[in-house]
């Protein structure tokens, strides 16, 4: 059971896989981009093509994390290299499916169980805010269509605050943006590494969602594995 005798006021929530259900969001969407262009001649299945998608992605992730390459590469050049490990040399398609997926896949609207609900029960105790690295185009577009955007005061974006998760720059900048302090501020995110170590290296308490139940060693102000738990210990 959560123990703590501080009293919050500002919550921060990450977005995907923590709220909007990043992975089921994103299959559904490339389903629809898989039979758009037909790629069943180029991957045989569509496991083979999302497997292959999630191995380029991770890597130019941790990548654009770093700042060894720009956005507008990271966003075709996941879908250039998936196709060229299939033997297919095409830029002109893999910008296609780039836009493609930045258009409809923030149009997906599947959220993690007892979103609404907890929601619901936060927004009217707590100042509730985002802070993600994902892209502001995609981001607040997948808010307005998930009908999200009502419980959250501002989101703070990497595009905007100019640093990612877990850099400290990024925290700073959402708890100065609204005069917020550490000790009543609290951090709600599904990885380990980037928002819950990120939150607690810069000094806020933190609430790791691992609904997988994934192991770990990690010293933690607390762990659920689900979003309805979040109404037993605030």
């Amino acid at each position: 059971m959560f123990s703590s005798t501080t009293e919050y006021k500002h919550i921060y929530f990450d977005l995907d896989r923590t709220i909007w259900d990043f992975d089921n969001n994103a299959i559904a969407t490339f389903r629809d981009i898989f039979k758009k262009y037909d790629l069943e001649k180029i991957f045989k299945t569509f496991d083979t093509f999302y497997n292959s998608y999630v191995k380029h992605n991770d890597i130019l992730w941790a990548d654009y994390r770093e700042g060894k390459i720009e956005k507008s590469i990271l966003s075709y050049k996941r879908f250039s290299l998936t196709l060229e490990e299939f033997g297919v040399n095409d830029e002109d398609l893999a910008k296609k499916i780039a836009h493609d997926y930045i258009t409809i896949s923030p149009t997906k609207k599947q959220l993690f169980p007892f979103a609404y609900e907890t929601l619901d029960y936060l927004y009217k105790k707590y100042k509730l805010y985002i802070i993600t690295n994902g892209f502001n185009e995609v981001q607040f577009t997948k808010l307005e269509n998930s009908n999200l955007a009502k419980y959250f005061i501002k989101v703070f974006t990497s595009e905007n605050a100019g640093a990612q998760k877990p850099d400290p720059i990024i925290f700073q900048h959402a708890l100065e943006n609204v005069n917020a302090n550490k000790k009543d501020s609290l951090m709600i995110g599904d990885d380990l590494n980037v928002d819950i170590l990120g939150a607690k290296k810069f000094g806020l308490d933190q609430i790791y969602f691992n609904p997988e139940k994934k192991q770990h060693s990690e010293d933690i102000t607390h762990e659920i594995c689900s979003l309805k738990e979040l109404q037993e210990i605030l």
